[in-house]
Formats: structure tokens, C-alpha cells, sequence
């Protein structure tokens, strides 16, 4: 999904995409780099969520709009500002497309990114078996302290404990989980509960966008042998 594009865009001759693409592309291998490193910066998860939360956003800003677009056009409210159909079609449709496939793509990058960090950090083993102790006053995630003293240098955060007890700063294990798809402790591999890190119920809108753009990537994936197989059962059938 991230490399067919290109052929597309420019056999095409879409550079309004590939331009968008190209900048895509380039942030997003130096976040890799830089989660892919050993060992890992202190800086390094902040800015990995940090960067696929923006996507994620603007993804599902732009998805919502193409969605609206495409409504405003099926109900004939283009007519009343004088647009034609097909251009106002259009616009919801490249809106639309855009949204989920940037929500695509920056679900599966930063996938990649968490798996890479959760096995650099290494508090715990395959087993589920912690196998470095952690400090009360720190968070497995970025590896920064959680309560900062007044003498000291650093950022007052907001703090969030999961139901195993361990406590991190709030934008770290939300990225951690929301943005990373991480649904367990960085530090015991416990399972955590997705709806008691939901500050209100319009934040569950969210995870059900994120789950759409998973259920999309799978539809995509398979797509070919599900065309395989519904050829298949044509040529059995004598079909056409």
C-alpha cells in the first residue's frame, strides 16, 4: 500500500499526490530511524506519537470532510451554491481517499515504530516475565521521571495508572496504546482496558475510526485472493 501508489501517481501524472506522498514518506523514514535505534533516546517515543497522532488527526479530519462532501452531493445541497455534481463528487471522493489512506499508513508505521521501541525498552521478556526493575518515579515508556521536583528542570504532566497499578505520564501510555496499538503494560505485559483510558465518550469515536482503518488495511490485503476466489468459483460455475 505504500509502494503501488507511485506507479499510479505517475503514469497518471498525480503530483498533487506524490508530492504529499514523497513528504509523508520522508518524515516518516526519519521517525523509523530514529525508533529503530539502539539504544533508544529518551525524546524518541514523544516524537514518534507526537508524529502519527498528527497523521491520525488530520486523517480523520480530512476523512470526515470528504464524507460530508459526498453527502452534501447525494442530498443536492450543491445545487443551492451553484456547483456542478461531478466537481463537488469529486473533491468528496479525493477527500475521503486521502484520509483513509494517510489513517492507513500511519496506523501501520507507527505499528512498526512501537514494536521496534517495545523491544528496545525491554522491561519485560517473552514470557510476560519483567526483566528490569523499573523506578517508582518513572515511566517505562519515555524513561523520564513521572513527578518532577520544584528545584528541578522538566515539563509538570498529566499522569494516568493503569489497572495493574504502574503508573506513567498520560501522553506517553496513550500513545502507547492508542496511537502504537500497544494494548498492554509497557512494563508487565498486563492487558489494559481501552475504555477506561477514554476522558469522554467522544473519544471512543476515535478508536472505532482507528478500527475501521484496520478493517480497511485487511480488506486491502486480502483483496487479491478474495478476487482469486471469486474467479474461481465463476470458472467452476462456467460463469462469466
Amino acid at each position: 500500500m505504500w509502494v503501488v501508489p507511485v506507479y499510479f501517481t505517475i503514469k497518471l501524472y498525480w503530483w498533487r499526490f506524490l508530492s504529499m506522498w514523497s513528504m509523508f514518506s520522508v518524515v516518516t523514514s526519519y521517525i523509523i530511524f530514529r525508533a529503530t535505534r539502539k539504544p533508544l533516546s529518551c525524546r524518541t517515543p514523544r516524537m514518534v506519537y507526537k508524529w502519527f497522532l498528527l497523521i491520525y488527526k488530520l486523517s480523520y479530519a480530512v476523512g470526515v470532510l470528504g464524507y460530508m462532501a459526498i453527502m452534501f452531493t447525494m442530498f443536492g445541497f450543491n445545487v443551492f451554491f451553484r456547483i456542478r455534481a461531478e466537481d463537488s463528487m469529486d473533491v468528496g471522493v479525493i477527500l475521503l481517499f486521502y484520509g483513509l489512506y494517510y489513517g492507513v499508513m500511519g496506523r501501520d508505521f507507527a505499528e512498526i515504530c512501537s514494536d521496534y521501541m517495545a523491544s528496545t525498552i525491554g522491561y519485560y521478556s517473552k514470557g510476560g516475565i519483567p526483566s528490569r526493575t523499573l523506578g517508582g518515579d518513572i515511566c517505562a515508556v519515555c524513561g523520564q521521571k513521572i513527578l518532577v521536583e520544584v528545584e528541578e528542570e522538566g515539563f509538570v504532566e498529566d499522569t494516568f495508572q493503569l489497572s495493574c497499578g504502574h503508573i506513567f505520564h498520560e501522553f506517553c501510555i496513550r500513545g502507547w496504546c492508542i496511537v502504537g496499538k500497544k494494548q498492554t503494560c509497557p512494563y508487565c505485559n498486563e492487558k489494559v482496558d481501552l475504555k477506561r483510558m477514554m476522558n469522554n465518550p467522544w473519544e471512543k469515536t476515535h478508536v472505532l475510526y482507528g478500527q475501521l482503518l484496520d478493517w480497511l488495511r485487511y480488506l486491502v490485503a486480502w483483496q487479491p485472493i478474495i478476487i482469486g476466489v471469486v474467479h474461481g468459483i465463476n470458472f467452476t460455475l462456467g460463469l462469466e
